[in-house]
C-alpha cells in the first residue's frame, strides 16, 4: 500500500518566464524547502486558460488570469510525482477536469 504524506507546496509570487524554444512559461514551486522548476505549455494555456495565441504577451496574460487554476493543477501533478519538476500539458488539465479534482 502506498504511504500518504503531506507535501507542503507554495508558489512564490513571481512572473513566469517565457521559454520560446520550448513554447512554455516557466515558474517556480516551493516543495517543502526545495525549489522546483515547473512549466506550462503554450498549447495548454491556449486550450484551458484562454490564451488567444502563443505570443509571449498573450501567454503571460492568460497565466495571470488563470494563475489559481494553473497552481491547483500543478500542486496535484507535483503530489502525483513526489515533488519532481512538471511540465503541464493540455492532457494534465483534461485529466484533472475529468477527475474529482476541482480546477
Amino acid at each position: 500500500m502506498r504511504q500518504k504524506f503531506t507535501m507542503q507546496i507554495t508558489f512564490p509570487n513571481e512572473v513566469p518566464v517565457f521559454n520560446g524554444a520550448a513554447l512554455t512559461l516557466e515558474f517556480i514551486a516551493l516543495v517543502g524547502e526545495r525549489y522546483v522548476r515547473c512549466s506550462v505549455t503554450a498549447e495548454a494555456l491556449e486550450d484551458y486558460c484562454g490564451a488567444p495565441s502563443i505570443l509571449e504577451d498573450d501567454l503571460l496574460k492568460a497565466f495571470a488570469a488563470k494563475k489559481a487554476r494553473i497552481h491547483r493543477v500543478c500542486k496535484t501533478a507535483l503530489k502525483d510525482n513526489a515533488g519532481d519538476a512538471v511540465i503541464l500539458r493540455s492532457g494534465y488539465f483534461r485529466a484533472y477536469a475529468m477527475t474529482s479534482y476541482k480546477i
